[in-house]
């Protein structure tokens, strides 16, 4: 485990010089988005901007995000000159609306229908956790340093035998406060700020998360700050469940870069859970080093890809799709990123690819004495999570 002492106060001067009021607590958007659909008693808010008059390269041009489900984002889409705008995320249940209703009506007490959509923000943990289960069913207990946490026990595999189990943190359903939307030179800023305790008494102890979501014609970053303000040292863990679009609707063409040389062995591909062993991939079908990527065919992926390669400052995946001349950029940006989970259905028009600290199931035992990569977060000290997004037109062959 490590021990994290970066300043909270000093990331919160970052964000006050980078232009952003943590005191807002009315989206100005809010205002100009009267017909978009609420969520969570909060409306949807989108940040644009015009591609740039005869631009000769792709830009990003909106997002649109969910500030009643920890600004969860809903849709990104880019500029293609020639070709016009694309969505960058996939729509697996429609477009906003359909999503809106979709979580309004539809989910579940833990807000698990939020990963099923665009881009959910995960804390305090991402992935599966085991433990022993209640006798209701609904949660479970797992251990942390001798201490106890019990988890909603939020998600089960579909085959018989399969095992209950939480899955994907504890803010999937919680509105952001003091949010903001700021307009700069180069684009937009939002930011919004979740007060999460101990999130019900699921955590052991109590946590402040500043979520900051930027649009710029070169990128779209993500970045969670989280500060421990509560008494106690508590494990976190930090990532984001992005499902991105293959444009052509062609997925056997698509190719997968991911700068993994190992991955984490599962029982099955039902309860996804790690046997504990660290396998390499080197000459299997999971080798998706090769900088050019590897064409995903009809191969199922529901993996954990560990010993990362940093190239340019980050552990980059890449999806390129030749038959659209389209290919996106996922750069992992923050040291403590040492996973990247990759869900690819053949059945699906996406690829799911979440940059995250740690290993599945860190509290278990399966892993014996190996660090599973859930930062240590003493009080008064905080973690960063970082990502950005990059589109590009692939060159021909």
């Amino acid at each position: 485990m490590k021990l994290v002492f970066t300043s909270f106060t000093a990331s919160i001067a970052a964000l006050a010089l980078a232009g952003l009021s943590m005191t807002a607590s009315i989206p100005p958007a809010q205002a100009q988005d009267k017909a978009a659909p609420e969520v969570n008693g909060v409306a949807a808010v989108t940040m644009s901007r015009k591609p740039t008059p005869n631009a000769t390269k792709p830009e990003f041009t909106s997002i649109t995000l969910f500030p009643g489900r920890a600004m969860e984002l809903q849709q990104i889409t880019a500029y293609f000159p020639g070709k016009g705008e694309v969505n960058v995320l996939a729509e697996p249940f429609g477009g906003l609306e359909d999503s809106a209703k979709m979580l309004n009506e539809k989910d579940t007490p833990n807000g698990d229908l939020a990963y099923r959509l665009g881009a959910a923000f995960l804390f305090p943990y991402p992935n599966r956790i085991r433990g022993k289960l209640s006798a209701d069913g609904k949660t479970l207990t797992t251990e942390w340093h001798g201490k106890t946490i019990t988890l909603p026990a939020n998600n089960i595999g579909t085959q018989p035998g399969a095992e209950r189990h939480a899955m994907h943190g504890l803010i999937l359903k919680t509105p952001v406060e003091d949010f903001k939307v700021t307009k700069t030179a180069t684009g937009s800023t939002a930011t919004g700020v979740i007060h999460g305790g101990n999130f019900n008494g699921h955590w052991l102890s109590k946590t402040d998360l500043v979520i900051t979501v930027t649009l710029t014609a070169e990128s779209v970053d993500a970045s969670i700050v989280a500060h421990n303000v509560g008494n106690e040292a508590e494990p976190v863990a930090i990532a984001w469940h992005p499902y991105f679009n293959l444009p052509s609707g062609d997925r056997k063409q698509v190719r997968l870069h991911v700068p993994g040389s190992s991955m984490a062995e599962v029982d099955n591909y039902d309860n996804v859970f790690p046997t504990g062993k660290i396998l390499p991939v080197a000459g299997t079908p999971y080798d998706f080093q090769a900088p050019e990527g590897k064409a995903l065919g009809g191969q199922f992926l529901d993996d954990n890809f560990s010993h990362l390669t940093w190239t340019g400052g980050s552990p980059t995946v890449v999806i390129t799709d030749p038959a659209a001349h389209y290919g996106v950029k996922i750069e992992g940006l923050t040291p403590n990123i040492k996973t990247i989970q990759v869900y690819a259905p053949p059945a699906k028009n996406f690829i799911a690819v979440e940059h995250q600290f740690n290993f599945a199931d860190p509290f278990g035992k399966e892993w014996g004495n190996m660090d599973t990569e859930m930062v240590t977060l003493a009080p008064g000290k905080s973690t960063t999570w970082h990502v950005r997004l990059k589109v590009f037109v692939p060159k021909d062959k």
